[in-house]
């Protein structure tokens, strides 16, 4: 045979092992098939050999995946109906399930979140999609996790990212919360009042007791008056001195009694 012919064969050969050498990242592993059957393990990270055409190998990522669940139309519990958007992560566990069970699971994924996403947040009312976003989160990551478990994913979190409402719903909780405001106020106020009662009765009671407490309070307002350089000085009239004027001006208006 001459050499120009095994030299071709050598350089065929060569560039088939080279072409079947395949390298995966530490984050990355390869399921191969061989003749259609898939291996019992994954392989990688490396290098390795992977003998076409008898051999295929599906690359597949464990790296923490992030999807973003576009806006869905959402009707509440409640009947309101808002747009409600959210970020899922997750990463594959089992590359071989991932592979054989479902034919794109990103794709499998990302439709199950936005059902999901709308069954769920239709069972509650709207201030619960408002106030407890921390159980609806937890909420939404049980029930995918435990759908895409037989696809060899992980739901690692799930993420409530926005909540948009109607510009008329956006008036009504405004005038809710000023009403709700208000209604504090006016509640917080007449404790205030209740409380200032309390303190009036038992500062009464203590003059009651000590009738000199009175004149004291009478002068130390006559100084606080006195420091604010006010012009005009109100004196305070005890009630009984006005009934025992009252009294002495009805016996000086009586006539006398005839003989």
């Amino acid at each position: 045979m001459p050499i120009e012919y095994i030299a071709v064969v050598v350089a065929i050969v060569v560039l088939y092992l080279l072409t079947c050498i395949k390298i995966l990242a530490e984050y990355e592993r390869g399921v191969i098939f061989t003749l259609g059957r898939v291996s019992h393990e994954p392989s990688g990270p490396g290098i390795f050999l992977v003998f076409a055409p008898v051999q295929r190998m599906v690359r597949t990522s464990l790296r923490l995946e992030t999807l973003e669940v576009p806006g869905q139309d959402v009707v509440t519990r409640d009947n309101v109906t808002v747009k409600v958007n959210a970020v899922i992560y997750f990463r594959v566990i089992d590359p071989i399930k991932a592979v054989i069970e479902v034919s794109n699971y990103l794709y499998a994924t990302s439709q199950l979140a936005q059902t999901t996403l709308r069954s769920v947040l239709g069972e509650v009312e709207l201030d619960q999609l408002l106030s407890q976003r921390e159980t609806l989160n937890l909420r939404l990551q049980t029930v995918l996790d435990q759908h895409t478990g037989p696809w060899g994913v992980k739901v690692a979190m799930v993420e409530v990212k926005q909540v948009d409402l109607a510009e008329q719903m956006i008036r009504v909780l405004a005038r809710q919360a000023e009403a709700e405001r208000e209604r504090r106020a006016k509640v917080i106020h007449a404790e205030g009042e209740y409380m200032a009662a309390e303190k009036l009765a038992m500062a009464a009671e203590v003059i009651q007791k000590q009738p000199a407490a009175i004149q004291l309070r009478y002068l130390q307002t006559l100084v606080e008056i006195g420091t604010e350089k006010n012009t005009t000085i109100v004196f305070p009239l005890p009630l009984d001195i006005i009934s025992s004027l009252g009294r002495a001006l009805d016996r000086v208006a009586e006539p006398p009694k005839s003989a």
